[in-house]
């Protein structure tokens, strides 16, 4: 298989945790769009789901194959949330944030009595980091919360450049909530929570890309099949 097939495997696999009746995460990403149009034919064939998307992009989706949508505001507890991943870790500790919807994608799966990853097999890592980490921030001193950064980083003994996400016109790419994303270049992360930690107490970091403690299932797809990892596994 190829890996959009293998994307797609994954995908059809996850749809085996979606039952009548659940209010559902749908993620962001090429693998989560699999997952996405997989739904819509099983919502088309009578099943009733109600789902808040993760970005925009994933809402016009959906809409456009008659998914019923909702918002946290007005369904704050959700079932299941079915997203995909940049990397996966032994523990499913992962970095997500390639498709620059980071900050949605970890409110949904917060809000998520259980989130499943689903990935070709070549997310599969023995230690995070050669996939940059996305970092969302706000633009105002953006300069300055670089620097901070850049010593956080340091701190949690992780050393690597940052560089501002661009978009396809040249300029800051602009995330759904209209911040900017650093993508930290760090190859190897050997300590995720203490890395987060510091993260979340530098003024100007709107979110980072670890996804801690989130994941429950990976459902990773190669060329021998699919296979499930559960946390409690790991």
């Amino acid at each position: 298989m190829d890996a959009d097939t293998q994307k797609r495997a994954a995908a059809a696999r996850a749809l085996e945790f979606v039952q009548a009746g659940m209010r559902l995460g749908l993620g962001t990403g090429s693998t989560a769009a699999h997952f996405v149009d997989l739904l819509g034919e099983r919502v088309r064939g009578g099943l009733d789901v109600v789902a808040v998307p993760t970005s925009e992009a994933t809402r016009a989706q959906a809409s456009k194959l008659g998914i019923a949508l909702t918002t946290l505001d007005e369904t704050p507890e959700l079932d299941l949330t079915v997203d995909g991943a940049d990397e996966i870790a032994p523990d499913l500790t992962v970095i997500k944030g390639g498709g620059g919807a980071l900050l949605r994608e970890k409110i949904v799966a917060a809000a998520s009595a259980r989130m499943v990853v689903i990935a070709d097999d070549s997310k599969w890592v023995s230690v995070l980091g050669r996939f940059p980490l996305p970092i969302e921030i706000a633009p105002f001193g953006a300069k300055a919360t670089g620097r901070a950064i850049d010593a956080a980083l340091r701190a949690a003994d992780c050393s690597g450049p940052l560089v501002l996400r661009k978009g396809s016109d040249g300029k800051a790419f602009v995330t759904d909530g209209g911040h900017w994303i650093l993508d930290a270049h760090l190859q190897r992360i050997v300590d995720p929570p203490a890395l987060a930690t510091r993260l979340a107490g530098v003024p100007g970091v709107v979110e980072h890309g670890l996804f801690i403690g989130l994941v429950e299932t990976a459902i990773l797809a190669g060329d021998d099949g699919v296979r499930l990892v559960e946390r409690s596994q790991s």
